[in-house]
């Protein structure tokens, strides 16, 4: 009679008491299941179950009281489960991808003991014009070996089945090879020994595994070669390979293909994260692009400044000592930095254009129309004087015509003469520079006068409007327009507090927002203190000021030379609008000098 029972049993196909149930023909059936293995006992002949059961326990016992004797197998597994989880650790807090990638198989070697390793990374091409669709290839990215050293350049290579790591990658499978020389002829796949015959190294065991993701996609392979009994030997010679090498063990492809799957998450988050961040990148040179076109004239000023201000942090992280000697910048911070100085301008944007751009302090329209104005009035003087020349020839003697005319042309002399003294005048003006306070009388002179238009209508010279705008007594902008640049830092604060920032980088509305503040509490657009300005901003100020002196990019004023900048820079020192320390480490540091190298 034959007995059949089953029974949920915590033993895993190696473990001895496996073993005993199939070498004694008492084992019909295995399958996984919660807890263990569910095991299906064959009972021939008409035996005891507690027969059975007591030979069982018997062997458990036998093979418990073993396992007693070889400590060093459980404190083994547990190190590598503890170092795998270490390792773990470390993966998911990498978020530089080639520090990653070396990382991995590094990691991959040391837990499997592995002599070398490679590693590849799957790339997709876009779609190719001929409507195949997407193309793969794989990348060998990185390669390492403790036995030998050779040159490496990065390259591709198709991804087919010849390869193992071709193989592996299409087909998500693990390859695990005693000899690399002794493939089956069945497998599509064979070994390169191109390698070994280049440097003189000897490839005998070989573990290909794939770096899955949570969807089951293949990202890459690593392939680890040579598996040593002791992870400090050196395979120079075929010998030493011989004596030191053995196949990958079935605890060395599980620790591989966990750490793998490991990898794979934490590669494609580290990939994800650097594609946000170029997103990102490429969202601030649009940005900054939008801002250039606006006002063209100004091209570069952004790029420049966070160059300038990047230097000038670079140079505060090494001061010694000093008020920040203790101020060092992560590179997070840094990054913050960069970001803020290229988006400190992007408020102009919502800047009306014709002020934004405006270089006099008359608009080309406005400026075009009073010239066109003046022309009219001297065509009008002109045809005025010739009218009366015709009646004087017409109506009075010879003798006194004669007197007429020539008092007529000393008077077309002297109006045209004024006219031309007044366009010089308006010229000279409308530059956004400093008007003598005589000038303004003058300018009031003008206005006062008027002349008939072709209707017949009497109208001033200059009208309100010019007028004020020409008595503009620096620079090019009235108080309202002033107003409207100026309030370019706040429409970029209510811009920028709009993106969601990750926490490293939630300063920089505030750093982009206090660039135009002075120490003194005198700045815009909330008058701020010294102690009340963030760092970033005051070295942001420093850089901005110089950068606006010295650039040849600005219509309304001539760029003025270096060291007529930094005097000017001095000045605003000594009035407590820049920071004293930070303006000595941008002189002493050279920061000035980059600008002409970024221009």
């Amino acid at each position: 009679m034959i007995t059949r029972f089953l029974a949920t049993i915590g033993l895993g196909g190696n473990d001895p008491e496996h073993s005993w149930l199939s070498q004694n023909g008492l084992l019909e059936a295995r399958r996984a299941s919660a807890g263990g293995f569910r095991y299906t006992f064959l009972l021939r002949g008409e035996p005891a179950f507690a027969t059975f059961w007591n030979d069982f326990l018997t062997v458990m016992a036998k093979a418990k009281k073993a396992n007693s004797r070889k400590p060093g197998a459980a404190a083994r597994l547990t190190r590598e489960l503890e170092e795998l989880h270490r390792i773990g650790i470390a993966l998911s807090e990498t978020r530089d991808v080639d520090r990653l990638l070396t990382m991995i198989l590094q990691k991959a070697r040391e837990i499997t003991c592995a002599d070398a390793g490679s590693l590849y990374l799957v790339e997709h091409d876009a779609a190719s014009s001929n409507g195949s669709g997407e193309a793969r290839r794989l990348r060998f990215r990185l390669t390492q070996n403790d036995s030998v050293q050779f040159p490496f350049s990065e390259h591709t290579m198709p991804l087919t089945e010849s390869s193992m790591a071709g193989y592996c990658a299409m087909h998500g499978e693990v390859i695990e090879l005693a000899d690399a020389y002794r493939i089956p002829k069945s497998r599509p796949f064979q070994f390169n020994s191109a390698f070994d015959k280049q440097v003189g190294y000897h490839t005998r065991s070989m573990l290909t595994l794939p770096m899955k993701n949570g969807k089951g996609e293949v990202l890459g392979v690593l392939q680890l070669i040579n598996c040593k009994r002791n992870a400090n030997a050196r395979l120079t010679s075929e010998a030493a390979v011989k004596r030191h090498v053995h196949a990958f063990s079935e605890g060395a492809v599980r620790l591989g293909l966990s750490l793998a799957s490991q990898a794979a998450v934490a590669y494609e988050n580290s990939r994800l994260y650097r594609d946000i961040e170029n997103l990102f990148d490429g969202f601030v040179n649009a940005a900054v692009a939008a801002i250039e076109q606006r006002d063209p004239t100004t091209s570069g000023h952004s790029q420049r400044v966070c160059d300038l201000t990047v230097a000038l942090a670079e140079a505060v992280d090494r001061e010694p000592r000093g008020p920040y000697g203790d101020v060092r910048f992560s590179r997070e911070q840094m990054k913050e930095l960069r970001y803020a100085a290229l988006l400190h301008d992007f408020g102009k944007v919502g800047v009306r254009e014709e002020v934004l751009v405006k270089a006099k302090k008359l608009y080309p329209l406005q400026f075009s129309r009073l010239f066109d104005r003046f022309d009219y009035i001297r065509r009008d003087v002109e045809a005025r004087i010739a009218q009366q020349k015709v009646d004087a020839l017409l109506t009075m003697s010879k003798k006194d015509a004669e007197a007429r005319l020539r008092a007529l042309d000393d008077e077309a002399q002297r109006r045209l003469g004024e006219l031309s003294g007044y366009c010089d005048l308006i010229a000279k003006a409308n530059e956004p520079t400093i008007l003598p306070a005589s000038e303004f009388d003058i300018l009031t002179e003008i206005a006062l006068k008027t002349y008939h238009d072709p209707r017949g209508t009497e109208r001033p010279y200059l009208t309100s409007e010019e007028v004020r705008f020409l008595s503009i007594p620096r620079g090019s902008l009235d108080p309202d327009e002033r107003r409207q640049i100026e309030n370019h830092v706040v429409n970029s604060f209510n811009f920028l507090k709009q993106i969601p920032w990750t926490r490293e980088f939630r300063g920089i509305p505030e750093i982009a927002r206090a660039h135009h503040e002075k120490l003194n509490g005198k700045g815009y657009p909330n008058g701020l203190t010294a102690e009340e300005i963030p760092i970033q901003a005051k070295m942001m100020t420093i850089c901005d000021i110089y950068d606006a002196l010295s650039a040849s990019d600005r219509p309304y004023k001539r760029a003025v030379p270096m060291d007529r900048a930094i005097d000017i820079l001095k000045l605003c020192v000594r009035d407590e609008e820049i920071d004293s320390e930070l303006f000595r480490v941008f002189l002493e540091a050279h920061v000035y000098r980059l600008a002409g190298k970024t221009s």
